[in-house]
C-alpha cells in the first residue's frame, strides 16, 4: 500500500519505519525537503521525499504533526484530503504547561474530522512512542494501537497496514472513542517521569 506521512519528526521516523518492515511506499512531506529526504534516506525501502504543500497522490495521509498544527496541516491540503483515508496520531496538549487540552468537539480527532469532512478520518498511533513503534515491540511484547474511527471501511485499511507492520490492531470503536485514546496518551506520557523508562513503555491490552 502507497502512504503520505505529513512530518519528519520522531513519530514520522516511527511509523515509517513500521510501514517499510510491512513492505509498504511511503511519501514523505515536510517543511523542508532536505529534512523529508534525510529520513527517506534513513528508512530505506520505497520512501521518497517532498513538501508539505506538494500533491498528494496516495488513499492513506498519516498527518504525523503536533497537535497544534494538525488543523493548519490538513486544511492547507484541503480538498486533496476528500475520500482518503486520513490518519490522525495527535494528542491536544498544551506544549508549555504539559496539560490535556479538551477541544470544544470532543477530541483533536473529531475536531480534524469537522474541518475535513470529506476526509475519512481514523484515530491510531497516538498512545504508542515513536522509539518502541522503530522496532514494534516493547520487552518483547508486540505493539498495540488501537483505531477509533465512524468510517469502518477506512478503519479496516488502518488495520491492514497495522497487522502487515508487525503490529496488532485493536478496534476501540466510532470516532469520538479518540476522547477516551487522546486521554490514555496523555496519560501514557503523564507517568513517563516516574516509571523512568524514557517514553520506553507501550500500553498493552492483554487478556
Amino acid at each position: 500500500m502507497d502512504v503520505t506521512i505529513i512530518g519528519t519528526g520522531n513519530m514520522a521516523r516511527g511509523i515509517g519505519a513500521r510501514l517499510v518492515s510491512g513492505g509498504h511506499a511511503a511519501t514523505l512531506l515536510g517543511t523542508e525537503r532536505s529534512n523529508a529526504e534525510a529520513l527517506a534516506a534513513d528508512l530505506g525501502g520505497s520512501v521518497s521525499a517532498g513538501t508539505v504543500g506538494d500533491p498528494i497522490a496516495d488513499d492513506v495521509v498519516v498527518l504525523a504533526v503536533w497537535y497544534p498544527v494538525t488543523l493548519d496541516v490538513a486544511q492547507q491540503a484541503g480538498s486533496q484530503l476528500d475520500a482518503k483515508v486520513v490518519v490522525d496520531i495527535s494528542n491536544p496538549l498544551d506544549t508549555e504547561t504539559f496539560e490535556p487540552i479538551v477541544p470544544d468537539a470532543g477530541s483533536g480527532a473529531e475536531e480534524l474530522a469537522a474541518a475535513v469532512p470529506g476526509a475519512r478520518v481514523v484515530k491510531a498511533f497516538n498512545t504508542t512512542f515513536a522509539g518502541t513503534l522503530s522496532s514494534g515491540e516493547v520487552s518483547g511484547h508486540q505493539l498495540d494501537v488501537l483505531l477509533a474511527s465512524d468510517d469502518a471501511d477506512a478503519k479496516r485499511t488502518v488495520a491492514s497496514l497495522v497487522e502487515s507492520s508487525g503490529l496488532r490492531a485493536v478496534d476501540a470503536g466510532p470516532l469520538r472513542r479518540a476522547r477516551q485514546l487522546e486521554a490514555l496518551g496523555y496519560l501514557h506520557m503523564a507517568v513517563q517521569e516516574g516509571l523512568g523508562t524514557g517514553y520506553g513503555s507501550a500500553v498493552k491490552i492483554v487478556g
